[in-house]
């Protein structure tokens, strides 16, 4: 019974030391958090959506059109490559978050089997009046709640804010760089808010547990695994 609770409490406090030493990442996160979940009780499905449709631009497009790639596979890979000059240790943990991202918005959207924004236009007759974005295709089907370019967004730069010394302006930037990904879900027409919303509360959840589970194992000098690349 003491070694559970001392296990417990261990972890416990490694979750609160994560909010603590990443005050300027959670302020904003928890910013997000209100402002959308005000958004989401103050406004029908689909009008966040629309109004980005209405009120497209050139420079938009093409941000968002970019932007959308943070939550993609080269994001990892680019940060992944980052951290062998940084810690071994830190570089596995980035395809392992890129798995469980994986698996988890897989058996999320096929439990949830929400429409996605095209799916859902198209069966309220109104697809056709949608603004489209020229070499974007539509993503069909039931694959809307949640977001996985979101939670793969969040989840890599939320670990990567975790693991990085310099922590202010880093973890307003790497949150930044998943709020992008997040908003250009929907500018896109691929989601809508709460896929996107949702999406980025399993992505932090995620990186937090990584994170975690990680720090139990302390660093020790000398281990392959603790080194890095050297010229």
């Amino acid at each position: 019974m003491v070694n559970n609770s001392a296990k417990n409490t261990s972890f416990y406090f490694y979750f609160i030391a994560i909010l603590r030493h990443n005050t300027y990442f959670f302020t904003f996160f928890l910013l997000f958090l209100v402002i959308g979940g005000i958004s989401l009780s103050s406004f029908q499905q689909g009008d966040l959506l629309l109004y980005f449709n209405n009120n497209r631009s050139y420079f938009g497009d093409l941000f968002f059109k970019y932007g959308t790639k943070l939550g993609e596979e080269w994001a990892f890979i680019a940060i992944l490559i980052l951290f062998l000059f940084i810690r071994f240790r830190y570089a596995l943990l980035i395809p392992l978050a890129g798995l469980i991202v994986t698996i988890v918005s897989y058996l999320s959207k096929s439990f949830f089997l929400h429409p996605r924004p095209s799916q859902y236009y198209k069966s309220l007759g109104t697809l056709q009046e949608l603004n489209l974005i020229e070499g974007v295709p539509l993503v069909k089907g039931l694959s809307s709640f949640p977001s996985g370019h979101t939670m793969a967004g969040f989840a890599l730069f939320s670990l990567t804010a975790f693991l990085w010394k310099r922590k202010k302006g880093m973890g307003i930037f790497l949150f930044l760089c998943a709020l992008i990904v997040g908003i250009s879900r929907i500018y896109l027409v691929q989601h809508f808010l709460k896929d996107v919303y949702l999406g980025a509360i399993l992505g932090v959840l995620i990186a937090m547990i990584i994170y975690v589970i990680q720090s139990k194992y302390p660093f020790k000098e000398g281990r392959k695994i603790d080194g890095k690349i050297r010229f």
